[in-house]
């Protein structure tokens, strides 16, 4: 039987989309998945590797939220990790769903088990987060700007992290004006397709071609994270609900939750994302 709360959401995603109030992350990610190798995948590894301080995640129960293509839900699946992976996002559910079952054989769906659960839910929604239980590791990276919440949704997983569990975020950075500036350009490509072509044309040839020729003579080949230039770009002129944050606030926030911060990579002057790895260390001051 189809949860009531679980149609509701998904009617009030596609009205947003509809009214130009959302971006269809879903949409982007099932086309990036054509795309997806394993060269991507063991990227996504190394990048969890990396920032978690881990080499296995054997034994370590890891909770997605907001799994958009799902790649990061099967790099901890290939780590050894026991996974819960949910998106507000039917299509981005669809896709991490594609994603188990081509990998069923690894991922324990081929024997039946739960080491991989993959549900439609918000971040947004406290009821259906407790139902989740705690988790070792709490990852939620580009997420948590694109709810239209994003202090709240930052409270609301800061809760799923057990004792000495960590949690891995990551937050675009505050630019001030810029910030602004491209709020409205990701508002206008949502709401007018005419708009969102000449966007494409305008921004293609500095997110695709200098960045291509950039990577070229730099060595760094593919964009980190797996992603392609080109839904790269997509996700970022249409990445809508969209929030910032400088860095600063988002230590003070999780500081006052209990948190310390155990690894971080900042953007610079940039609006990417910072990303942070914090783990709690106590319960959050009344």
């Amino acid at each position: 039987m189809t949860n009531p709360n679980q149609m509701a959401a998904t009617s009030s995603h596609a009205a947003e989309i509809a009214s130009g109030a959302r971006f269809g992350f879903g949409a982007n990610w099932s086309r990036f998945l054509e795309h997806l190798d394993a060269s991507r995948i063991q990227a996504a590894e190394r990048s969890l590797q990396q920032m978690l301080g881990l080499t296995t995640l054997e034994g370590l129960r890891f909770l997605d939220a907001g799994s958009g293509s799902g790649l990061f839900s099967l790099a901890a699946r290939r780590l050894g990790a026991k996974v819960h992976a949910f998106d507000f996002d039917p299509q981005s559910v669809a896709c991490t769903r594609a994603l188990l079952q081509q990998h069923a054989a690894e991922s324990g769906a081929a024997r039946g088990d739960d080491s991989w659960r993959v549900e439609e839910g918000s971040v947004l929604d406290r009821t259906y987060l407790a139902s989740l239980g705690d988790f070792d590791i709490v990852y939620s990276w580009g997420v948590l700007h694109h709810t239209g919440d994003q202090w709240t949704a930052m409270d609301n997983v800061s809760r799923l992290v057990r004792p000495k569990g960590k949690l891995f975020i990551a937050i675009y950075n505050d630019q001030g004006g810029i910030s602004r500036w491209w709020t409205a350009v990701k508002r206008l490509y949502n709401r007018n397709a005419l708009a969102r072509l000449l966007l494409i044309v305008l921004y293609t040839p500095y997110f695709i071609w200098l960045r291509w020729v950039y990577r070229q003579l730099t060595g760094r080949g593919k964009v980190e994270r797996g992603m392609t230039l080109w839904y790269d770009m997509i996700d970022w002129l249409g990445g809508y609900p969209f929030e910032v944050a400088k860095p600063e606030a988002v230590f003070r926030f999780f500081a006052a939750r209990g948190f310390e911060l155990r690894e971080m990579t900042t953007a610079g002057r940039t609006g990417a994302c910072n990303e942070f790895v914090f783990e709690r260390v106590r319960e959050a001051a009344p």
